[in-house]
């Protein structure tokens, strides 16, 4: 029996790139070893991004082209998703092809979800093959559920929604799901939407062939879906990023001299402010926000990604500084998992992506939820009004986050000792399910096992 050999495919974002990395390192301690195969401008992030000291541990980096030209907006979905059809599919074939030239040929494909058309390539080229849904298990059952929504009348056939049924629920239990938020209806315009529903229909029609769906979740934490979607194994939370010197996929450096500047802060004390990689704020929110969170007297740590504004930012930013003295800090991208569990950091406000509501979840930390976009919306109902872990951002008639609501809701979240305790419970619960003999580390042996099988 060979060396089991798995081709790694992300969606090409940084939200699906970070988690499925973790899960490899995963598949490295058991033995495996890996192809990690990124878009070529991806590719680039990632190496440009390592430290000196990072290293990958038999995960090969590779890259393929996505077929989008130079000029054009990688951020247009519906471009992007026609060319990576276009492309990347003979491109993973000739992959597969040099792979069985070599002593460890590939033996399995690990798919994002959103990369659903891949599998399709593994088959023909004899792979067994896994799909990875790097958000939560119910957004995962939702696009697995899209012909049963358009047969009920929730969306039509081109994934419009129905306006009788703005909201859905999938099963007993599961939170609701504004038809409105999910990822091909945000694009303004209908051929780009129709473009985009129809590559992730087809995406999810093509996982009946796969062995395993895997996400980055456990049990109690979205138990009705698991039980509406018993194809959905949890295997999370994912976390060997606070593995020192680990490349874990990141677009940009990381900045670890925040960490020790939380040294410095007492315990429970600072307010950490990240936005992910796609939030976008102009010139008056981001302006609310600082100002926000210089009423708050506390400690802050905040995350201004290079794009996250516009370049008028940088002058605004050092009469900031100035006036805030060392009580904030500001990097452009934070070694985020161990931030969160980092004992000085007393809550989060957090545009609610899954891979950082679970880092928050792991870490037991209180959220003040800021989404974005589609299925950000939904991970702030768990938050809220689910697991009763943080308090939601209300934007005014004008969209904005008003710097005093900032200040007021930092104070309840923090004065809060009921959603201390449920916090610090889900933590345990998480803990529990990674530790040998919990159930998201039995799921991540019974995926293993399967993998070496076919090796």
């Amino acid at each position: 029996m060979g060396l089991p050999h798995v081709l790694a495919l992300p969606f090409p974002a940084q939200g699906h790139v970070i988690p499925l990395m973790e899960l490899c390192y995963c598949l490295v301690d058991h033995g495996c070893k890996v192809t990690f195969v990124n878009t070529e401008v991806n590719h680039k992030r990632v190496i440009a991004a390592l430290s000196a000291e990072s290293t990958v541990h038999q995960v090969d980096l590779v890259s393929v082209p996505d077929g989008v030209e130079a000029e054009e907006d990688r951020n247009d979905l519906a471009r992007l998703t026609e060319a990576i059809l276009n492309t990347m599919p003979r491109c993973l074939e000739d992959l597969i092809e040099k792979s069985n030239e070599t002593a460890d040929p590939m033996t399995c494909m690990l798919v994002d979800k959103g990369m659903g058309w891949a599998l399709e390539v593994g088959r023909k080229k004899g792979l067994r093959s896994a799909a990875f849904y790097p958000a939560s298990a119910q957004m995962a059952a939702t696009l697995l559920s899209l012909p049963e929504l358009i047969s009920r009348g929730v969306i039509d056939a081109d994934g419009t929604p129905v306006p009788e049924h703005e909201t859905f629920q999938l099963g007993p239990g599961m939170p609701s799901i504004n038809a409105a938020h999910l990822m091909w209806n945000v694009k303004g315009d209908g051929r780009s939407e129709e473009i985009v529903f129809n590559y992730f229909l087809n995406s999810s029609r093509v996982l009946d062939v796969v062995d395993f769906i895997v996400c980055n979740s456990f049990k109690e934490l979205e138990e009705p879906t698991f039980s509406y979607a018993p194809k959905i194994l949890p295997i999370g939370p994912l976390l060997t990023g606070l593995r020192p010197s680990w490349a874990v996929g990141h677009f940009w450096p990381e900045d670890a001299a925040c960490l020790s500047w939380l040294d410095e802060q007492p315990p429970g004390s600072v307010v950490y402010v990240a936005f992910g990689s796609f939030t976008v704020l102009d010139r008056s929110q981001f302006q609310e926000l600082a100002l926000g969170l210089e009423a708050t007297g506390r400690p802050f740590l905040l995350v201004i990604r290079p794009d996250l504004t516009g370049d008028w930012a940088d002058a605004y930013l050092d009469e900031f500084k100035d006036r805030v003295g060392n009580r904030g800090m500001m990097v452009a991208w934070a070694p985020q998992q161990n931030v969160l569990a980092h004992p000085s950091v007393g809550c989060f406000v957090s545009h609610c992506g899954w891979n950082s509501t679970m880092e928050g979840v792991r870490n037991g930390k209180l959220f003040l939820c800021w989404p974005y976009f589609v299925d950000q919306f939904l991970n702030q109902s768990y938050i809220c009004d689910h697991w009763k872990v943080g308090l939601s951002l209300t934007p005014d008639e004008n969209g904005i986050v008003q710097r005093e609501q900032l200040k007021s809701k930092v104070e309840e979240l923090l004065g809060d000792a009921e959603m201390r305790a449920r916090a610090s419970l889900l933590k345990e619960k998480a803990q529990r399910n990674i530790n040998p003999g919990g159930a998201s580390f039995q799921n991540l042996k019974r995926f293993i096992d399967a993998i070496k099988a076919n090796a």
